[in-house]
């Protein structure tokens, strides 16, 4: 593959660098060997590297932001603005982050001791796993790579990145132009398939953090399970939205259908389905046309707003749902687009099939219940969410459906936008996966924390008393010391 100058998305000093390190069938042993080995020289260990690496990510982000917003825009028909704020925005703010707390993430954390340790001292040590693999979705093809990896470079890891080969735009873009901008001898691209992928899941690496569906997840964690390695994973499912009887169905119908149709319904934290009482459901399905039109106009298909489905399979997926109670608003599609139009189904019964499947499109079932207690059984007697949304002027029914109920995360009057907020962790729990990442939770994700005593090799006559054999005194200011908390040693 050519080189690329600056004149090509690259930088113009990219010109000497070695040929960028991907694979379209997987790596090979010796390759994966070179980054252990790089990895073991301590080549990602030193501040100063992972502070170039992450640098060096920033000016990917910055030099090829046309390029990403094209790709991503032939990928999922996603407009420029809608690429910067759910995708690019965000990666950067990430690596900015990491910049600026990266010495303070790395330092040793000191832990308070008792008067058996009073004069060791006593810490906690982040260091990396080793050689980590990262594999992204198509959905945001490049926010769940980009955020991830930002926590692995950070931490000090090596890392292979796999890319999702159905955004095959975005992925070109990541293969052939990501290398250039980190340590080739540290950091790998691998292209492929499913097949390639299981391929390279036979290999042994020291952390793996996946995101896809549940069903894709067992696999990767089966695989992680035959070389003890640790995972994250990061799933989806069917998040609810209760909306309660005393709220502005307007607010509630502006808030919904953006967070519903954003992306073109593609977004794992979206919310899959509403409960509601019949009388709301009459409110809300007015509110929503309202919001639909104003959003997307009057002919959403042409709206450059709003996206379009990935590939000729989940369209088809998709249509077929639409059979599923009876349309309100849209339900229209164009196959040579892969456009369906924001949907949204009424009289729908939770044994049809777009309740039990994720929907991962421009469709929002309406499920009638009764009351607030309803709602919360349905919730719980299906598998945890990754998201849970409660709508309600009144603060009482949010907390109550906070308290009562599980999900990786929840928002009260609102969407997603806890994803914009780097002290808040992304994560699942139960079906919809397991770890967190964002900010320093990406850091923690990618580090072992070490527990380290360090002890003086003289004063051995202070602890004779731990020796046996022991008498009653000695027993006794044992049992003292160990119990007793004394301030933290620096």
């Amino acid at each position: 593959m050519r080189r690329l100058s600056s004149s090509t998305g690259g930088r113009s000093h990219l010109r000497c660098m070695p040929i960028p390190t991907m694979w379209r069938a997987g790596p090979s042993e010796a390759t994966l060997h070179t980054l252990r080995e790089a990895f073991n020289a301590g080549r990602t260990r030193p501040a100063e590297f992972r502070t170039a690496q992450l640098q060096g990510l920033g000016r990917f982000l910055k030099d090829n932001k046309q390029l990403l917003q094209d790709a991503l825009a032939k990928d999922v028909g996603k407009s420029a603005f809608e690429s910067d704020m759910s995708e690019i925005i965000l990666c950067q703010n990430e690596v900015d982050l990491a910049l600026k707390n990266l010495q303070t993430w790395m330092k040793d954390e000191s832990v308070s001791t008792n008067f058996l340790t009073k004069f060791s001292s006593a810490f906690i040590r982040k260091e990396p796993f080793g050689l980590v693999l990262i594999i992204a979705p198509w959905n945001y093809p490049l926010n769940l790579m980009i955020m991830p990896l930002v926590g692995a470079i950070a931490a000090g890891n090596c890392v292979v990145l796999k890319p999702s080969e159905m955004s095959k735009n975005t992925e070109k873009v990541l293969a052939e132009l990501l290398p250039q901008y980190l340590d080739q001898s540290c950091f790998a691209v691998v292209l492929g398939g499913p097949e390639e992928t299981g391929q390279l899941l036979k290999h042994k690496f020291d952390y793996i953090f996946f995101t896809g569906s549940p069903r894709v997840g067992k696999i990767v964690m089966a695989a992680a399970a035959k070389h003890l390695t640790p995972i994250t994973l990061e799933l989806g499912g069917k998040n609810p939205c209760y909306v309660d009887d005393n709220c502005d169905p307007q607010t509630v119908a502006n808030r919904v259908a953006w967070f519903r149709y954003f992306n073109a319904g593609q977004t794992c934290v979206a919310p899959d389905y509403v409960l509601c009482s019949q009388e709301m459901q009459e409110r809300l399905v007015p509110a929503l046309q309202n919001a639909i039109t104003r959003f997307y106009g009057d002919n959403p298909q042409t709206s450059p707003n709003l996206g379009r489905i990935i590939n000729q399979k989940h369209f088809e997926r998709l249509q077929g749902l639409l059979g599923c109670g009876r349309v309100a608003i849209g339900g229209q599609s164009d196959e040579g687009e892969r456009y369906i139009a924001p949907t949204v189904l009424v009289d729908v019964q939770e044994t049809e099939p777009v309740m039990q499947e994720e929907i991962f499109g421009p469709i929002l079932p309406l499920v009638t219940v009764r009351s607030l207690d309803e709602a919360v059984n349905f919730i719980n007697q299906r598998e945890k969410p990754l998201a849970l949304y409660a709508f309600s002027n009144n603060g009482q029914v949010v907390t109550q459906m906070l308290e009562c109920t599980s999900s990786g995360s929840f928002g009260g009057n609102d969407g997603f936008l806890y994803l914009t907020l780097p002290a808040l962790p992304l994560g699942g729990v139960g079906n919809s996966g397991m770890g967190r990442y964002h900010g320093k939770f990406s850091f923690d994700t990618f580090s072992h924390q070490r527990a380290c005593l360090l002890s003086s090799p003289g004063m051995e006559k202070l602890n004779d008393l731990r020796y046996p054999p022991y008498g009653t005194w000695d027993q006794q200011l044992i049992s003292w010391a160990m119990g007793s908390q004394s301030c933290t040693l620096l």
